[in-house]
């Protein structure tokens, strides 16, 4: 059953991202403009997700905003529009595994290629979220707080929160106690005490710093010697 859109706090309504930037490049000859967002990057369980779209230029949805300032019940509502209105869109992930391998920067790349491989669209031009360009390829724009002004990465940023929210909604059932419905993996005072009196689970990011003073049981701690969160 579809859900209704919601209806955007007073505080959101006049904070709209545009089009003006797609615009701008489609006039410029580029057909296929990607828009990325990056989610889980902070999170301490779980995988690091990129949201890849490509908007069409003739229709609209409206009420999109930076998925951070949606309540996670507006970003559940807003979902199924957004991914039916998209030309096309991917979210791509890197497991906890391959982020404890490959270290954050690399999971990210890895994350980021998988997303636009899984667009089917040749890319001409790559709207990042951020001033790092974690997508390479000498097609990309970076954009500090992309996800507020361009309607592209807004897009992205809520179809990858979302996919990777019930990831974690899922996984809660398997780890009782981590609340990881809750908290999706991140930190916070609960997630903090369930580490302490159990240890880490299988989906924890196991060569983290935050790691070293956790009671381990039967899991495997890989070495230190790679990039172990954000800095």
């Amino acid at each position: 059953m579809a859900v209704s859109p919601p209806v955007l706090r007073q505080a959101i309504r006049r904070r709209s991202p545009s089009l003006e930037i797609e615009r701008a490049l489609w006039a410029a000859g580029h057909d296929v403009v990607v828009g990325v967002d990056e989610v889980g990057r902070g999170a301490w369980a779980g995988p690091l997700s990129v949201g890849a779209v490509v908007l069409p230029r003739d229709r609209r949805v409206y009420k999109v905003r930076d998925s951070k300032l949606l309540t996670e019940a507006e970003r559940e509502a807003l979902f199924e529009r957004i991914a039916s209105w998209c030309r096309a869109w991917a979210v791509g992930h890197a497991s906890q595994d391959e982020c404890d391998a490959l270290g954050m920067a690399d999971a990210q790349r890895l994350a980021a290629r998988r997303a636009i491989d899984g667009l089917g669209l040749e890319p001409d031009h790559v709207v990042i979220d951020g001033n790092w360009d974690f997508v390479g390829g000498g097609r990309t724009q970076r954009l500090v707080r992309a996800d507020a002004v361009c309607l592209t990465v807004a897009a992205a940023s809520i179809l990858a929160k979302v996919t990777r929210d019930r990831i974690m909604r899922a996984e809660a059932a398997h780890f009782p106690g981590y609340d990881f419905d809750l908290n999706k993996g991140y930190p916070c005072p609960r997630h903090k005490l369930a580490l302490a009196a159990y240890g880490p689970t299988s989906i924890h990011r196991r060569a983290w710093v935050f790691m070293d003073h956790l009671p381990w049981t039967a899991l495997h701690r890989p070495g230190a010697d790679v990039d172990t969160g954000p800095h």
